[in-house]
């Protein structure tokens, strides 16, 4: 599975625009912020569809200037990114449980998106920002694993697993630790909980007939 070309420099250039964005709008909503606390760190998977995508983001805090509202920083903010080009819908009002919201999104052509919220209830401006989910790695096509025991291979006084017949590997999910499923494109294993493993013989591919229980055999009417 081989990098995809230029994705990776695709997903750069949209953290930079998210940064940047950031920067301007943070100096200009809630001048003297520490700009040293707005982090984006290595880009994480957003979307385990095949192939899994990454993409950038983060959360931000700062205060509104005394005597400013709500209301005013937010719109302060949705002009901003109106004038720099960006799709901006807002300044909106929420009914929060402790006292009404402001907020604002905004989309980049690009498809970075930006969202500014104030409440009523106390001085803090809360900038959310991501990027597109960028798939950097090409799709690669799953191959269920050979098994660890057959017929021919098993161990005398042993029966291969009557759950992964020999597999050893978890028969449900191949041994990924996770199945494909939606909506965020896989969840973990339910039969193995990710251990990978097949939960009976615990990988062997094989059980020792002396250990078998009443139910066991039950699986193997010949012996």
């Amino acid at each position: 599975m081989g990098e995809v070309p230029g994705a990776r420099e695709e997903l750069e250039r949209y953290g930079c625009v998210l940064r940047a964005q950031l920067v301007e709008l943070i100096e200009e909503v809630t001048p003297g912020a520490d700009l040293g606390l707005l982090f984006l760190d290595e880009p994480e998977v957003v979307d385990w569809h095949e192939p899994p995508a990454h993409g950038y983001s983060t959360v931000f805090r700062g205060e509104r200037p005394e005597g400013v509202g709500a209301h005013d920083a937010v719109a302060r903010g949705a002009r901003l990114l109106g004038s720099a080009g960006w799709e901006v819908t807002g300044p909106a009002e929420e009914i929060a449980p402790a006292a009404r919201r402001c907020v604002v999104t905004a989309l980049h052509p690009g498809g970075v998106r930006i969202e500014v919220r104030s409440g009523d209830g106390g001085p803090g401006v809360l900038y959310s920002g991501r990027t597109p989910a960028v798939a950097l790695r090409e799709a690669e096509e799953f191959r269920w694993p050979e098994p660890v025991r057959t017929p021919e291979t098993v161990t005398p006084g042993f029966v291969l697993c009557y759950e992964c017949d020999g597999l050893g590997a978890c028969d449900c999910c191949g041994g990924r630790g996770w199945v494909p499923a939606e909506p965020h494109g896989r969840e973990r294993c339910r039969a193995c909980f990710a251990r990978r493993v097949c939960p009976i013989c615990q990988g062997a591919g094989q059980l020792a007939v002396s250990d078998l229980s009443t139910y066991q055999l039950g699986y193997y009417p010949g012996l």
